[in-house]
């Protein structure tokens, strides 16, 4: 080859289910790009996400930022070139995580975006946990960085995600029941003009396939996995900025 690869830092274990899918999806990315025996060059810091979890719901995210921050200085200085976090929920504590490297942050929702906008999607049903659709880290990167609109399911829908995604996809659970409620719920979502759905949360994928809907479906993980592998194979940029 004429040219080195990038190594990927990955922050994981958010949960080990979707990090995974990650792995898979970046090293067959790679070797469609490539060829033969050729890989990804990765380095994976797994966290154990039980405890993580347990944070999110004390809404300890000062602690969290500063695991995860922890987490991506120690991938840098393994020799990792640019950082990853496996779950879109705890892109929320993303200012600790940028402080603590000197590397680029790839962030998940700018992956989406970017997507998002160049297939001229506008009103974005997103779905996720209950952090990534209340608390407007996200949906507000999405609005002030790439002009959409985005809007949410209802309360009681958005409990019933977070407890599948929670209870179920995190646990390797995949229930039917579950995929004819997301069904639903991304119905519903359409019926109040969303054009397209966005899965914000790394492991609906898992349930949730393009098939399932008649408006377009965006992945996260996909998205993510695929922009990192992009990012592997450009020429080393000025520190911490990340192209768009």
């Amino acid at each position: 080859m004429s040219f080195q690869q990038k190594t990927i830092g990955i922050i994981g274990g958010t949960s080990w289910e979707s990090t995974a899918l990650y792995y898979k999806l970046i090293n067959e990315s790679v070797r469609d790009r490539l060829g033969n025996l050729n890989s990804a060059k990765i380095l994976l810091y797994s966290v154990n996400y039980e405890s993580i979890v347990q944070l999110e719901h004390q809404e300890a995210w000062d602690e969290i930022g500063k695991q995860m921050g922890a987490a991506a200085k120690t991938l840098q200085d393994a020799g990792a070139d640019f950082i990853i976090l496996c779950c879109n929920t705890l892109h929320k504590v993303t200012p600790s995580i940028e402080a603590a490297i000197d590397i680029p942050f790839l962030h998940i929702a700018d992956a989406a975006g970017k997507v998002l906008v160049e297939n001229k999607a506008r009103k974005i049903g997103l779905l996720g946990t209950k952090f990534t659709m209340e608390d407007g880290f996200y949906a507000s990167r999405l609005e002030s960085k790439f002009g959409l609109e985005v809007i949410v399911p209802d309360l009681h829908a958005r409990n019933r995600i977070d407890q599948i995604i929670y209870q179920e996809l995190c646990q390797g659970k995949i229930s039917a029941q579950s995929k004819d409620e997301m069904i639903h719920i991304i119905q519903a979502l359409q019926n109040e003009g969303a054009e397209a759905i966005l899965l914000g949360c790394t492991e609906l994928g898992l349930l949730i396939k393009p098939e399932d809907a008649t408006i377009p479906v965006y992945d996260t993980t996909l998205l993510h996995a695929e922009e990192a592998v992009h990012l592997s194979f450009q020429p080393k940029t000025v520190t911490g900025i990340l192209p768009l």
